[in-house]
């Protein structure tokens, strides 16, 4: 039989489904209330003798059992977890326990949800997904089960969507004590409870049911119940063990391997993942015989914000101020800065912290620009509408690809043209999905990265973003009229990255530099070559505007652009001496004089761009990823605070060498006194897993225990599958 609750004119009521009629029962009457050995014959009464009959499409669904008892979420399939592992780095082996008992936590009765009702993000999620499982719903209440009990007192199987805010549990994975906000947003049940009698079963006696996962029809994931390592008798077993378990407690299946999201991340190809769910998102999940559950994603308010608490071990860190003068106050909001020419800024001026810019012509305008997340973004565009209500924005134009300069192109306007370099575009159709940026914000990555990353990355939202690609694109220059307005756009790129278009105003004398100016703070060759970038230098100068708006730091002039020159100039010149000593890239990045610079904020990038310079010197240097350049960034960083001793030579993290020669690093290494290096960000997110590592405390085995109706409890079987082993959208 199938069980149905749903919503009636008189409140919820419960049915029999009957074909494509639900047969009613009494009024008042209750799925929960029902269960045990009274449920076949009462549904065997609506059937014959129904309260009402009403047409299943004429009615709204809701969980078969509202507000459960428990709900208990179990991993019964290792190759979940083994997949999570492998999808960010690690080799995808589980520890022993995983194999000994298995794994549950409880999750909220007071979020379960319907079938097809609307599902909330969970507030302050970025990455948030699904996972298609089963469950199993007690029927008759029981304790210290043997497994065999067990499945006999289990009254029926419902789908099961366990919704995840992954970066939530990630960072509440660090405290060790279990799951919190990531796992009790919501929980979908339905959409009906179906019994035991209704469905296939293996010989092993776990349900052998063909399930399937879809994202706006789009096939995510597809796998059989019957590949269970633990079987419901087997973990309803374990959680009654000094327990009663009552009518009505749900236990999850955990996720059929391949049906979430979580395991298709691939950090080796961040670009080849579909994204976390966003606003609007339909997610379908069907299982043989239990029918299909179809939700659509919805947008969530922000969680109001909490104050952190001190941290006593904590290290003074020098306060953050851009040095540099400025022809304008440096405050953030718009300023103008010549004839229908603005400047939005944000101090200041480090990572994310960028600058936009607005033209306005007659009857239209131009943006130049995006900022690092949706807020911010409507907040300047908010703050424009003096300027836009009277000239709407015709153009918009992104002057790389950085996503603090286009993650917030979805706000704009339909009929906005987007334009920008080709290798702008290309580099954004290829780098990794926005939301993955939370990574710096919520994993562990060790003691002086981590800290490095949230205080750098760790006030910016990620979630929601859809990047808005450009409409039309160019190769090195177009010129358009923007309200009768001559725009210059010239791509001087390849060097912070691979395309860098300036925006040129002559009639009003403004140029807009993009991330080509850092004013105040240090710029970083994310692709080079730097001589690259002290032509673009030459070049912007040449332009003659009086004035200048960087992509980062305060409004300047040509002397701001021949900073910045003579910066890469003396870089390169201490790195060329550096390497003519015979000193390796990390020698020379923490030996370095920056003289004059090095008042300038975010001085560690200098890491970044003598490994750019030695590349180029001698292109058989070992290739770094961004994480791991991150890690030399915090070191170098940690070291020139001012708690901390000022050293040159290779890094180490705590004893722990670093050495780039061999990327040992990338994998972190342990040394003779137990202390661990710096893990890349890939191992950190690895050891989050996606369910928590419970730690248990050593005890004695429980004695066997009579149930009132059957023998003495019989031992678990552990699970027996195979043990397989495995043979960041950039910030300016």
């Amino acid at each position: 039989m199938r069980f149905v609750t749903y919503t009636s004119a008189d409140g919820d009521r419960t049915g029999v489904l009957n074909g494509e009629l639900i047969h009613a029962l009494p009024e008042g009457t209750s799925l929960l209330e029902l269960l045990g050995p009274a449920l076949r014959q009462a549904g065997e009464r609506a059937l014959t003798e129904p309260a009402d009959v009403v047409a299943l499409a004429d009615v709204t669904l809701k969980a078969p059992l509202p507000r459960p008892p428990s709900l208990r979420d179990c991993l019964c399939f290792l190759d979940h977890l083994r997949a999570c592992r492998k999808a960010v780095g690690d080799t995808g082996a589980l520890e022993p326990v995983w194999y000994q008992i298995p794994a549950f936590y409880f999750a909220s009765p007071a979020t379960v949800i319907g079938p097809y009702d609307d599902v909330p993000i969970s507030p302050g999620s970025a990455w948030f997904d699904f996972e298609l499982e089963i469950a199993a719903v007690i029927g008759t209440a029981g304790r210290d089960l043997t497994p065999e009990q067990a499945e006999g007192h289990i009254a029926g199987y419902t789908l099961f969507c366990d919704w995840s805010a992954r970066d939530l549990q990630g960072l509440e994975s660090q405290l060790k004590i279990g799951q919190a906000k990531g796992k009790d947003g919501a929980s979908a049940l339905g959409p009906w409870l179906v019994t035991p009698d209704e469905l296939p079963f293996g010989p092993d006696g776990r349900p052998a049911l063909q399930v399937r996962a879809e994202v706006n029809g789009e096939p995510v994931g597809a796998g059989r119940t019957d590949s269970m390592d633990w079987s419901f008798g087997e973990v309803i077993s374990y959680a009654s063990r000094g327990v009663e378990l009552q009518p009505g407690d749900v236990f999850g299946s955990g996720t059929v391997p391949g049906c979430c999201l979580a395991e298709h991340l691939d950090f080796g190809d961040l670009a080849a993942f579909r994204g976390w769910l966003k606003d609007g998102d339909v997610v379908s999940l069907r299982a043989e015989g239990l029918g299909e559950v179809r939700q659509t994603v919805r947008a969530s308010a922000p969680p109001p914000p909490l104050a952190p608490r001190h941290d006593p071990n904590t290290k003074p860190r020098r306060p953050r101020l851009n040095p540099a003068a400025s022809l304008l106050p440096y405050t953030k909001g718009l300023h103008q800065v010549g004839d229908g020419v603005w400047a939005w800024l944000l101090p200041d001026g480090g990572y994310g912290w960028s600058n936009a810019g607005l033209v306005a012509g007659d009857g239209a305008s131009l943006l130049v620009d995006t900022l690092y997340d949706l807020p911010l973004t409507a907040e300047m565009l908010s703050g424009m509408r003096p300027v836009t209500d009277r000239h709407p924005l015709s153009h918009a134009v992104l002057t790389h690809a950085n996503g603090d300069h286009t993650h917030g192109g979805q706000l704009l306007p339909a009929s906005t043209r987007v334009i920008a370099a080709e290798g702008t575009a290309h580099e954004m159709r290829t780098e990794m999905a926005p939301e993955l940026t939370a990574a710096l914000q919520v994993m562990d990555l060790g003691p002086t990265l981590t800290p490095y990353l949230r205080d750098r990355f760790g006030r910016f939202d990620f979630g929601g973003i859809r990047l808005r690609t450009p409409d039309q694109t160019f190769d090195r220059r177009l010129t358009f009229d923007v309200g009768g307005r001559e725009v210059h756009l010239i791509d001087l790129g390849p060097a912070h990255t691979e395309a860098d278009t300036v925006v040129h105003i002559p009639d009003a004398g403004v140029l807009f530099a993009g991330d080509l100016l850092f004013i105040g703070c240090t710029p970083i060759v994310w692709s080079g070559p730097i001589a690259n970038w002290i032509a673009a230098c030459d070049a912007m100068i040449g332009l003659g505007a009086s004035t200048v708006v960087p992509g980062h730091g305060p409004v300047t002039d040509a002397d701001g652009i021949r900073a910045v020159r003579d910066y890469f100039r003396h870089i390169v010149e201490q790195a060329d001496a550096a390497y003519a000593k015979g000193l390796d890239f990390q020698e020379a990045a923490f030996g370095v004089d920056l003289a004059e610079y090095a008042g300038w904020l975010d001085a560690e990038r200098v890491v970044v761009n003598i490994y750019r310079r030695y590349r180029e010197i001698h292109p058989d240097q070992p290739v770094l990823d961004r994480f791991a350049l991150f890690a030399l960034m915090a070191e170098w960083d940690s070291r020139r605070q001012p708690s901390a001793p000022r050293s040159a030579g290779r890094v180490a993290s705590r004893g722990g060498g670093l050495d780039v020669r061999d990327n040992r690093f990338l994998r972190g290494t342990t040394s003779a006194d137990g202390t661990h290096t710096v893990p890349t960000i890939r191992e950190g997110i690895a050891r989050t897993g996606s369910r928590p590592r419970h730690r248990l405390s050593a005890r004695a085995p429980p004695p066997p225990a009579a149930p009132p109706n059957g023998p003495a409890q019989k031992p678990l079987t552990p699970g027996t599958k195979t043990h397989h082993r495995a043979t960041p959208r950039r910030a300016s």
